[in-house]
């Protein structure tokens, strides 16, 4: 190809917008997945992506902005989980799957029940070649609330993270901190509704991460890194997009997997390499 068709997707306005959001979002969604990732909190990224379904249809119902309702159920649903967890014998993971299942099944016979404008679809898939200027100023004023949150606090959330009782006993407001990072998890699925939707977004909150923690060692570094995964899969996803003809959501969960492939196969080769410098040097 010539460089005016490797230069074809930066030409239309809605490609632009497409590679916009997905900046905007990657940074927020990257931070968060390492702090996800090490606290083993996969799954309630997955259960909140899910429960704001409901959330959405009832305040289109209500005639309220569609994000603030997806917001409450997001919360609604991690708060729910946490006392369920902790008021019962059930592990918190049971308790996450029949929750978010619970939600995601009263969201759909919401939408069905109700006649809406809203495209199930795109609340479910992304829209990213349609995303309006009111969605994208949306997005990055979360994306810049949230980011500056953990960045100013990562130290505080990597402790709670570890060792919430050692960051109890060192006088943390340990409370806070955990329903802030729910918060912070809850205002960037809104951010990424756009981008991603509500299915594939758990891909954004996960793989940066993962990828991260495989290939480095330091949790500082693996913020960083991950954000440039993050955005890089996001931007070479939706440029992919445009020349195979296919959804870009899809495109860039694709690629983050196949990151994360060729990251763990490294990491067994490095993990292989160092066993066998250890058994020659004894």
């Amino acid at each position: 190809m010539d460089l005016q068709t490797l230069l074809m997707p930066f030409q239309f306005a809605f490609m632009q917008n497409a590679f916009l959001i997905s900046i905007i979002v990657s940074v927020p969604a990257a931070l968060l997945s390492c702090f996800l990732v090490m606290k083993g909190w996969a799954l309630m990224g997955d259960a909140i992506s899910h429960a704001v379904l409901p959330g959405i249809v009832l305040a289109y119902i209500l005639g309220i902005p569609l994000l603030i309702g997806a917001f409450a159920a997001g919360m609604t649903c991690a708060i729910s989980t946490g006392y369920l967890a902790s008021n019962s014998r059930i592990k918190q993971d049971t308790v996450m799957g029949v929750v978010f299942s619970g939600m995601f099944g009263v969201g759909l016979v919401l939408y069905v029940a109700v006649e809406t404008n809203v495209h199930l679809d795109h609340i479910l898939f992304g829209n990213m070649l349609g995303v309006e200027p009111h969605e994208l100023r949306t997005a990055a004023i979360i994306s810049a609330v949230v980011g500056a949150m953990l960045v100013l606090k990562w130290k505080d959330l990597l402790l709670h993270s570890f060792d919430p009782a050692q960051a109890q006993a060192s006088g943390l407001p340990v409370m806070w901190l955990h329903y802030g990072l729910l918060a912070a998890l809850s205002l960037t699925i809104v951010a990424t509704l756009s981008a991603a939707g509500l299915i594939l977004a758990i891909g954004l909150f996960i793989a940066p991460g993962a990828i991260a923690f495989l290939l480095v060692r330091k949790f500082s570094t693996m913020l960083w890194v991950s954000v440039v995964v993050c955005m890089s899969s996001m931007l070479l996803g939706t440029y992919a997009s445009f020349f195979i003809d296919s959804a870009p959501a899809p495109t860039i969960i694709l690629i983050l997997t196949a990151v994360f492939i060729v990251a763990f196969i490294r990491r067994q080769i490095v993990a292989r390499r160092m066993s066998l410098g250890r058994i020659a040097e004894s």
